[in-house]
């Protein structure tokens, strides 16, 4: 049984375009009428009704009556003349064809009679040229409304069907589909119980945090933690973009807000999820914003209101993800609103295994692959770079109509991500293989023979990526979260064994060290500036790092010392420069059978092992008693 008293108490709702239809009827009866009374018009012939006659006639014959005075007024058109007659009753209109007669328009003139043009065009057909434009201009009109309506009223996204797709979501992500993120897991597994069980937290007067903000760098798993509370807890997941709120029309946005948050509330307990916040929640104290009607502080103010409009136990989430926590503004990030920040991090080793195992379910793995080998030298790289590798090398596999996946494809697709594409097509003369293979050389002993640089994994002369012509990968043996001011001078040292080995190899240095050498200058000046490594500032810090990153405009000068301090910046990072350059060369000097080796196995081989690497060090050093230099894996 149908119920029917809705229908039957609901209000008419009067039609917006109601009144864009009485204006459209009140323009066409203006054009009418306009048309009817004008006077170049062809029913200018027969507007004074009855006391009035029309007849057709031969050319010969309306000329005959011109020359007689019996016409008064002519209007020629394209195929007919009509004329008025002259002191008659009833008032006699003429027509006749018009034939080629140059003689015409100086018989009118003679006989001073008025003469103009008119249009033979059908008069509905003239009054469609009229109505045209204004039905364009109408068309356009009612559209626009239309989708400003859509936008403005109760939908999230409109009216219709977007709230449908909204209430269909609910993830069948869980915990156990993520991996590599365990603290990150057991910061909102409080979340997840409290939205499955809300009633014990009121019982008891807790208070659940109304909001958590995701953090971390991208493809970490952000979206993916967000989706995997809403699956556990089973509830209404609600996920917008942040730049989906923002729209050309001030105040849509907020409007969007408001909405997000009712539909939220109404299907509580509930999780929202803005991806990428800092589209809409950038500091209003940034230069980038222009007065108080700005549409993304609308919509901005309007999330702080929304989410300071809970209750104190409302069973709604928010969560939020951002890689750029230090540009959010500052009423967002207090207390009461996003009360809890969760680094979700790129994975530590352990992590990695675990992220691999969850990826390779489904792909053929041959005997010979190594996910702990694979983890390791994936050190620094997200979850998302892991799922990339798999699919790679799975890729590889395919193309090579190879049944299994191998160590080999994984080894490739490694360096694809890494370093990008191999460029076999890019062709390099032997004597610029000569230049590279001596640079990477220099950059692969440097490595092998600092104390605190990272171990070598593999050197190439293969061009690869954008720019590069070869490559030595150095790869950790596990993630850094600090660097000692001995590592980074080692960093500098394996920067400038390129450039070094050029010099003292090739006795001309190349443009292929720019790159080496722009880091290395921007390690020296961070040590100095914001780390307080140096003597030039001592533990001051000469630069807001914070501030830095908080600029929004995209460049600024954030520079807080004299020029003076400036002066001494650039002698200090001069002289640390020519410092271990000098060292640099003399180990290089040192080792040069050894770099003589690499290079010539690099010209015939193109590809050389970290292990081969090291054989060559350590033959060297046995054929010539040199105290071994190399560092063991576990100082490096």
């Amino acid at each position: 049984m149908i119920n029917n008293n809705n229908t039957n108490n609901k209000k008419p709702t009067p039609n917006p375009r109601n009144p864009i239809l009485i204006f459209l009827a009140l323009g066409i009866a203006g054009i009418f009428l306009f048309k009817l009374f004008s006077p170049d018009d062809s029913s200018l012939f027969g507007r004074l009704g009855g006391n009035s006659i029309s007849q057709t006639i031969e050319y010969s014959e309306f000329k005959q009556l011109i020359k007689s005075g019996q016409i008064q007024n002519v209007s020629i058109g394209q195929t007919l003349i009509k004329g008025v007659s002259k002191n008659t009753t009833p008032i006699i209109y003429y027509t006749t064809r018009k034939v080629q007669d140059q003689t015409l328009i100086p018989l009118l003139e003679e006989q001073r009679v008025k003469y103009s043009g008119f249009s033979e065009q059908n008069f509905f057909t003239d009054m469609i040229g009229w109505l045209m434009p204004v039905f364009i201009i109408m068309a356009i009109w009612i559209f626009l409304t239309s989708r400003m309506q859509k936008n403005m009223s109760g939908g999230m996204f409109g009216l219709g069907n977007a709230s449908k797709l909204i209430n269909a979501e609910r993830p069948n992500v869980r915990f156990d589909d993520m991996a590599g993120n365990k603290e990150a897991k057991e910061e909102v597994v409080e979340v997840v119980d409290f939205l499955k069980y809300p009633e014990r937290y009121a019982a008891i007067g807790a208070k659940i945090p109304k909001g958590v903000l995701l953090v971390g760098p991208p493809g970490t798993g952000k979206t993916l933690l967000a989706k995997a509370v809403a699956g556990e807890a089973n509830v209404p997941f609600f996920s917008m973009s942040g730049s989906s709120f923002i729209e050309m029309f001030v105040g849509l946005g907020a409007s969007r807000v408001r909405d997000l948050f009712d539909k939220a509330k109404k299907e509580a307990p509930s999780i929202i999820f803005i991806d990428e916040i800092d589209a809409i929640g950038k500091s209003r104290a940034a230069g980038s914003m222009v007065g108080g009607n700005d549409e993304r502080e609308q919509t901005l103010n309007q999330l702080l209101a929304e989410m300071d409009g809970f209750g104190s136990n409302a069973p709604v989430i928010v969560l939020a993800a951002t890689n750029r926590p230090e540009v959010l503004d500052p009423a967002l990030l207090r207390p009461g609103r996003f009360d809890r920040q969760v680094l979700v991090d790129a994975p530590d080793f352990k992590g990695r295994i675990e992220i691999l195992k969850v990826h390779i379910k489904g792909v053929k793995l041959a005997k010979d692959v190594d996910l702990n080998e694979i983890a390791k030298f994936t050190a620094g790289l997200a979850g998302a770079d892991l799922a990339n590798i798999i699919n790679e090398a799975a890729l590889l596999a395919g193309r090579e109509n190879q049944k299994e996946v191998s160590h080999k494809h994984f080894k490739e697709a490694m360096e694809r991500t890494m370093i990008g594409l191999e460029k076999k097509s890019r062709r390099l003369s032997m004597k610029e293989k000569r230049i590279v293979a001596y640079h990477e050389s220099g950059h692969a002993l440097m490595g092998e023979v600092t104390k605190g640089a990272h171990r070598v994994n593999k050197v190439s002369i293969i061009p690869r990526g954008m720019g590069a012509l070869g490559y030595t990968l150095h790869t950790p043996e596990e993630n850094r979260h600090l660097e000692q001011k001995h590592e980074m001078l080692a960093t500098i040292d394996v920067l400038l064994g390129g450039r070094g080995a050029e010099e003292v190899f090739l006795e001309e240095v190349s443009n292929g060290a720019s790159d080496d050498l722009r880091r290395a200058t921007g390690i020296l000046k961070n040590m100095i500036v914001y780390y307080g490594m140096t003597d030039v500032s001592g533990l001051m810090v000469l630069e807001d790092f914070t501030a830095r990153n908080r600029f929004l405009g995209g460049g600024g000068n954030t520079r807080e010392y004299s020029n003076e301090t400036a002066q001494k910046i650039d002698a200090y990072i001069q002289n640390k420069l020519e410092e271990h350059y000098t060292h640099v060369k003399q180990t290089l000097r040192d080792y040069k059978g050894a770099i003589e080796a690499m290079a010539n196995e690099l010209l015939d081989k193109e590809v050389i092992e970290g292990e081969r690497v090291r054989e060559i060090i350590i033959d060297f050093e046995k054929n010539n008693n040199m105290e071994s230099r190399l560092i063991p894996i576990e100082e490096a």
